[in-house]
């Protein structure tokens, strides 16, 4: 299986086998800036501002390994519109991307079957395959990188919404009178908590950041968390991504603190959150069961029946 991760400051693409495991990868720069914290320079992926030249280099780590794979699966930001086969993708982190036929552009190319979705979609079904939520049927898996983003599996089930675009934590307002979104709303998750975010408000890499900022940015994300576990009954939240596994104690011991603080009904006392366990290797893993799961080889599957364990 052919992977591909189209994330805010890099490009990776790689090959998965049937249980899961990364057996081979390549990396680009997704922007002009190499790392995901510092501030953010005009968006493409190799500094030609034009839509061919960023699915150029995109192209230029997915060739080599095009025929060694039978599939391909994406993950990639949002929004995006269309179904899994012909998904329109207008991520946020690449502007110059407004509404590209990204399912048809690689399947043009590869002569693959190709399915994309949303790169915290893909996180969760990859978590719920073989990472730290597999034999969980209710949770939500998160990305805290350059952006903030958000995939929920309830009762088993991955949820998709409306438009295929639900789990969007990272818009949900955490500070009333924060800074200004790239969504148009202020104050939300993203807008304070991103890599991008802590660059642009400190002044400095993320990964400069003091113990007092990296224990704000867990407070927030515990906040946001509360919110969503409040409203959809999870007992389980995994956290991937650079800010949020870069922090490390500091902000993981925030953000359970945050949300033990806002989670006191019967149902969500002892709710948790927990580092993502397929570390670095997640976004490729997660691209790949995206594919199993739009083509219905049951990723999530390995989850108890409902009635044995709502957990």
């Amino acid at each position: 299986m052919l992977a591909i991760d189209v994330g805010g400051t890099k490009l990776a693409a790689g090959l998965v086998d049937g249980d899961g495991r990364l057996i081979d990868q390549r990396q680009s720069a997704t922007v002009a800036f190499a790392d995901v914290d510092a501030v953010p320079a005009p968006a493409s992926l190799d500094g030609e501002q034009t839509v061919d030249g960023t699915f150029e280099a995109l192209w230029s780590i997915v060739e080599p390994f095009v025929d060694r794979a039978d599939a391909v699966g994406v993950g990639c930001g949002g929004p995006m519109a269309g179904g899994p086969g012909d998904r329109r993708m207008s991520p946020l982190h690449i502007p110059l991307w407004d509404d590209l036929p990204l399912a048809g552009l690689l399947a043009e190319r590869s002569g693959l079957d190709v399915v994309v979705d949303n790169d915290a979609k893909a996180l969760a079904l990859g978590e719920g395959w073989c990472g730290a939520a597999a034999g969980h049927r209710n949770f939500m898996a998160m990305v805290v990188s350059t952006g903030v983003g958000g995939g929920i599996v309830l009762d088993g089930r991955l949820v998709d919404g409306a438009t295929d675009n639900a789990g969007h934590i990272g818009h949900l307002v955490v500070d009333p009178g924060g800074p200004d979104c790239a969504c148009g709303s202020r104050g939300c998750l993203e807008a304070v908590a991103s890599g991008t975010a802590i660059a642009l408000a400190t002044g400095a890499p993320a990964t400069e950041a003091s113990d007092e900022v990296r224990r704000r940015v867990g407070m927030m994300v515990g906040w946001g968390v509360a919110d969503v576990v409040n409203l959809l009954d999870l007992p389980l939240v995994v956290v991937a991504g650079s800010v949020a596994l870069g922090f490390g104690a500091p902000f993981f011991d925030a953000a359970e603190e945050a949300l033990r603080e806002r989670c006191g009904l019967s149902f969500t006392r002892g709710a948790r959150i927990v580092p993502a366990g397929l570390g670095a290797d997640g976004p490729l893993v997660g691209a790949a069961a995206v594919w199993h799961h739009h083509r219905g080889d049951g990723v999530l599957s390995n989850a108890p029946p409902l009635g044995e364990d709502r957990n």
